[in-house]
């Protein structure tokens, strides 16, 4: 009986699916597939692994079966290291200052008025300063409409023949 292909599921057992499809489903034939005999693949570690694998575990088993009573007893000494002189100077100028600070009295300050001088410019200034604003003025507003053409000439003259023989005879 293990060996019985089961029957085909008839049209009302099938998903609601296309009509195409539905008819190719019913019309296939079952024993045209090629029988598989499936393969479990049990892959096993290398014989690196297995030994850091052990190693490890050997570690371990070592950290637990670890006896504290072969140990030695030792009694821990603390070293304090005072500062030098010139660090502890540093550190009273500082509380000093900020002793200072803190207890410093107001009512020891003198009362003192305050004048404001207000200079006013020399006139040797202000005309200068008015020049040169107008200088500025004349430049911002100049029209470059009102200049007149001009024609540039080169003038480049030849040596004369007492000027060619001087420098020959140098």
């Amino acid at each position: 009986m293990a060996d019985q292909v089961p029957q085909s599921p008839t049209l009302k057992d099938l998903p609601k699916v296309e009509t195409d499809l539905k008819s190719q489903l019913e019309q296939f034939d079952q024993s045209s597939l090629k029988n598989v005999d499936p393969q479990e693949k049990v892959v096993l570690p290398t014989a690196e692994e297995v030994a850091t694998e052990k190693a490890q575990q050997a570690i371990f088993k070592g950290v637990e079966d670890f006896d504290q009573s072969q140990l030695k007893h030792t009694e821990t000494q603390e070293k304090i290291i005072l500062p030098d002189a010139e660090a502890v100077q540093q550190e009273k100028t500082q509380q000093n200052l900020l002793h200072g600070v803190e207890s410093f009295d107001k009512t020891a300050l003198k009362p003192t008025d305050t004048k404001e001088k207000i200079i006013l410019p020399a006139t040797e200034d202000i005309a200068q300063e008015k020049t040169q604003q107008e200088l500025r003025q004349g430049i911002e507003t100049f029209d470059p409409s009102q200049l007149k053409p001009a024609e540039t000439q080169e003038k480049n003259p030849l040596p004369t023949q007492e000027a060619i023989m001087q420098e020959k005879q140098q």
